[in-house]
């Protein structure tokens, strides 16, 4: 596994052995000081902005990039056949800032697509995919490039968003405390083991050694940012930022995952994630299909704590209760043997008035809520499940 102390030359490095297989090394994982940029050349970033319908949040938007300190940065919206006029304001901050870049879609691609394209043309050392209602942070590049400078095995820095609504931004934290660096196996492991995407998406910095390495983002309606990173953890190392606040996250109605997304949907999806992931070229790391066990076992037991979470809160329909029974068993080989099965087929059982009444039924919902809460707030602290 390559260690933070080592030094990889991800020009070259591809072609060898990078990691161990061993999830127990004591290297996998350290938390570091906050090493200051000093005496080196900025950096050149490229922020590729998807935009589609966001003529409105546009402009901010690239501003926040554009006005980071620390860095060369140039910004190339690729703008997905708007119906609106976002093509019309991308082409102004174009005429107004040679630093930005217009790629105009003749018919509408998706976002997969819109961001591959703008990617391809990228040519800064790091790369950062900023939606079009998203803002980077004030000083955001500089803290990221600053853990890629130390570590050069590290290929991606992630750090905690700010998700807000409306138009007026929330406060941020500006100063970094400490860096965690893991082993980048060992965070796909740990990805693996909980089932999660712990990254909204623009508050990642991704080397673009890496992304060359590993290619763009897969087809895939909603998880096409989670895919990506995980692919990138299988060849590089992975960075959390402690302490600052990397991006700002707009949660509004018109989003694309607010309009489509459901529960049964997202365990759908992430599935799907984790089955492109190691069809590609993850599948060739030796512990591919021990991490896809992993994956399996973890979306299958989601799916249960769903349906229970459903007698919990009262009369849970029979065809969603089935439905959810039929993905656990499609999931994994043996239905039994993940956590929670039987729990859910007593529930079944006694229907869902006695279920609520149960006492060890009740013991398990309050268990399961602060196993919720603490997941929730150590993601807040750490970045992870």
């Amino acid at each position: 596994m390559i260690g933070v102390s080592e030094t990889l030359d991800l020009g070259t490095g591809f072609a060898r052995e990078l990691f161990s297989a061993d999830p127990q090394s004591a290297r996998t994982r350290r938390k570091v000081r906050v090493t200051p940029i000093g005496g080196t050349t900025a950096a050149t970033v490229t922020v590729v902005i998807p935009c589609y319908n966001y003529a409105r949040y546009l402009p901010d938007a690239v501003d926040s990039a554009l006005s980071q300190e620390g860095a060369l940065v140039n910004v190339i919206v690729v703008d997905d056949k708007s119906t609106d006029n976002s093509l019309e304001v991308a082409e102004q901050l174009a005429a107004s800032d040679e630093r930005v870049t217009v790629i105009a879609h003749r018919t509408n691609k998706g976002p997969v697509e819109t961001f591959n394209d703008g990617l391809s043309v990228a040519d800064g050392e790091y790369v950062v995919r900023l939606d079009a209602d998203d803002l980077l942070t004030p000083g955001s590049l500089k803290r990221a490039i600053a853990v890629m400078q130390r570590f050069p095995s590290v290929g991606l820095v992630y750090g905690h968003p700010v998700h807000f609504s409306g138009d007026r931004l929330p406060g941020h934290r500006g100063r970094a405390t400490a860096w965690t660096i893991w082993s980048g196996r060992s965070w796909l492991a740990a990805r693996c083991r909980h089932g999660y995407n712990v990254i909204t998406s623009p508050e990642v910095l991704m080397r673009r050694t890496v992304v060359d390495h590993v290619g763009g983002q897969k087809p895939l309606a909603h998880t096409h940012d989670m895919e990506m990173w995980l692919r990138m953890a299988a060849f590089c190392d992975v960075a959390y930022i402690h302490g600052a606040d990397q991006a700002w996250h707009r949660d509004h109605a018109h989003s694309l995952s607010a309009r489509e997304m459901n529960a049964m949907r997202d365990l759908s999806e992430r599935r799907e994630a984790f089955e492109t992931l190691f069809s590609g070229v993850a599948g060739n790391i030796p512990e591919a299909q021990a991490f896809q066990d992993l994956a399996k076992t973890a979306v299958a037991e989601q799916a249960i704590i769903l349906a229970m979470e459903k007698f919990d809160r009262g009369s849970p329909e029979k065809a969603e209760i089935d439905a959810l029974c039929e993905f656990v068993r499609s999931t994994v080989a043996d239905a039994e043997s993940v956590r929670g099965w039987s729990g859910l087929q007593r529930r079944i059982e006694i229907g869902p008035e006695r279920t609520r009444r149960h006492p060890l039924f009740m013991v398990e919902r309050f268990l399961r809520g602060l196993e919720t809460r603490y997941a929730f707030w150590k993601w807040h602290r750490t970045g992870e499940f």
